[in-house]
C-alpha cells in the first residue's frame, strides 16, 4: 500500500485503516504510549439486541461509557434500518456520559439531549419497546444528567447530585494537562451515574 506523508507514522490496522494503537483509559482518553490501558473493544461485532444490551450494561456498570458506545455503534451499523435510531441514540447516551465524565460539560449535555430524542417517540421507542428497553427511564435519565452537568455551581467537591466540581490545579501536579479539568468543571462518576437499560420488571 502506497502511503503519503501524512501517512507516515500512524498507527493502522491489518487492513491499512487508521486505528491508534495509544493506549486509553475507561473513558477512551489517550494515555502515553508504553503505559498500560483499558483494551478496546472490538470492531463489527454481530450481536444479538440481548447480548449487545448485556454487554453495554457491563461497561456501564463499569463506568466505561466511552466502550459501551462501542457496542451500540455496532448494533446501528449491523442492525435493520428501523432499528437505526434506537442504537443510534444509544450510543449517544453512552457518548454523553463520556463527555460529561471528562468535564466536557457542554458537549455531554448536547450528546445527551439528542439520545433522548432520538428515543422518546418514532421509530426508536418502537424498536426499543420490542426489546424491553427501558426508553421513558433512559430519556429522563438523560434530561436530568444534562440538567444537573449543565447547572452552576460554585463549591468545589461533590453536590447532591453526586456531580464534582473540582478545585483548580496544582501547578506542581504531574498530571498531564490535557487530563485536566478547569476550576468549576462539572464532573460526574460515569460507574454511579450508570443508567439501567432495560426496565425494571424485566431485570
Amino acid at each position: 500500500m502506497d502511503r503519503t506523508a501524512s501517512d507516515r507514522g500512524r498507527d493502522r490496522d491489518e487492513e491499512g485503516r487508521a486505528r491508534s494503537a495509544r493506549p486509553r483509559d475507561g473513558l477512551g482518553r489517550p494515555l502515553p504510549y508504553g503505559t498500560e490501558g483499558v483494551p478496546r473493544q472490538p470492531e463489527g461485532v454481530v450481536r444479538t439486541p440481548k447480548e449487545t444490551l448485556r454487554e453495554a450494561q457491563r461497561l456501564l456498570d463499569a463506568g466505561m461509557p466511552f466502550h459501551a458506545h462501542e457496542v451500540f455503534e455496532d448494533a446501528w451499523k449491523s442492525g435493520p434500518a428501523p432499528e437505526r435510531d434506537l442504537w443510534q441514540g444509544l450510543a449517544q447516551l453512552a457518548v454523553g456520559l463520556t463527555h460529561a465524565a471528562r468535564g466536557n460539560t457542554a458537549g455531554g449535555a448536547r450528546l445527551l439531549r439528542r439520545g433522548a430524542g432520538r428515543l422518546a417517540g418514532g421509530p426508536g421507542s418502537v424498536a426499543a419497546a420490542a426489546y424491553g428497553i427501558d426508553s421513558v427511564g433512559l430519556v429522563a435519565w438523560a434530561r436530568g444528567l444534562a440538567d444537573r452537568a449543565a447547572g452552576d455551581g460554585e463549591a468545589d467537591g461533590a453536590d447532591a447530585a453526586g456531580v464534582t466540581r473540582p478545585a483548580a490545579a496544582d501547578p506542581a501536579d504531574p498530571v498531564d494537562p490535557v487530563d485536566r479539568v478547569a476550576p468549576g468543571t462539572v464532573v460526574v462518576d460515569a460507574a454511579s451515574e450508570a443508567p439501567r437499560l432495560r426496565r425494571p420488571d424485566l431485570t
